[in-house]
């Protein structure tokens, strides 16, 4: 079996999200299976690096799958490409190794999110940031950010009901970047439970407004309790970057 990776870009504005669903068309990984399937005459399955929600984006999701088809490289991402909807993009196609996994193999991740900070919405951001109206201290959203960074067992920033795995995480960076009215929020980390860095934002912007202090931060890595930590800002501004191999 011959093993191929794609690095898939997308705008998730009208999908219910990456994963397949068997009563709907409108997700990345159907559309994707869709046309391979076509392409190579068999039933394909890929695998992605994690699942992103409904209305999210992606400039570097992986994904890998196998198939008995000897697929000529440039001619398969052509004519993917020319197949797929406009708002999916195959940036590259490689043929990797059989035992690569695009999930397992991952050793880290890079989200950007981004906040439009004006009492004015902008026409041009609306899918692909949160409008968010009350002004926020910058200098103090960029302390509450140190205080999340390193390892923590983050389970309270998270939509996890159980689990049987660990919830400690690693994040390496979290940083903030004004460009004008828009905030340029980066997270990179060795990985993200659900819907972990949506909360992470809504808790950041909290304090940002003067709605919670900073200690805030602390009692929710105590307490590992999800209604302790901010409102799960919306999905439209979130953008998974990169994955790390």
């Amino acid at each position: 079996m011959n093993n191929y990776k794609l690095t898939i870009e997308y705008d998730g504005a009208r999908y219910l999200g990456w994963q397949r669903l068997g009563n709907s068309d409108k997700t990345i990984q159907g559309k994707i299976e869709h046309v391979l399937s076509q392409l190579t005459g068999e039933k394909i399955e890929i695998i992605g690096s994690g699942r992103t929600d409904a209305g999210t984006h992606a400039r570097g999701q992986v994904a890998n799958f196998k198939t008995a088809a000897a697929l000529e490289v440039g001619e398969a991402l052509s004519t993917m490409n020319h197949r797929l909807p406009r708002d999916i993009v195959i940036k590259e196609l490689s043929v990797v190794p059989e035992r690569f996994h695009a999930r397992y193999n991952a050793s880290g991740k890079k989200y950007s999110y981004y906040v439009w900070n004006n009492p004015i919405p902008s026409a041009f951001e609306r899918n692909y940031s949160f409008h968010y109206e009350r002004k926020l201290d910058l200098a103090l959203m960029e302390q509450a950010c140190r205080k999340l960074v390193g390892k923590h067992d983050f389970i309270g920033f998270s939509s996890l009901k159980k689990s049987k795995k660990s919830t400690v995480r690693t994040i390496k960076e979290l940083s903030i970047q004004a460009e004008g009215d828009l905030l340029h929020f980066t997270f990179v980390g060795d990985g993200f439970l659900y819907k972990m860095v949506r909360i992470l934002m809504g808790t950041i912007l909290e304090i940002g407004a003067g709605e919670r202090d900073l200690a805030t931060i602390d009692a929710i890595f105590d307490q590992k309790i999800r209604s302790s930590a901010g409102a799960t800002v919306p999905a439209q501004g979130l953008f998974l970057d990169e994955v790390y191999y």
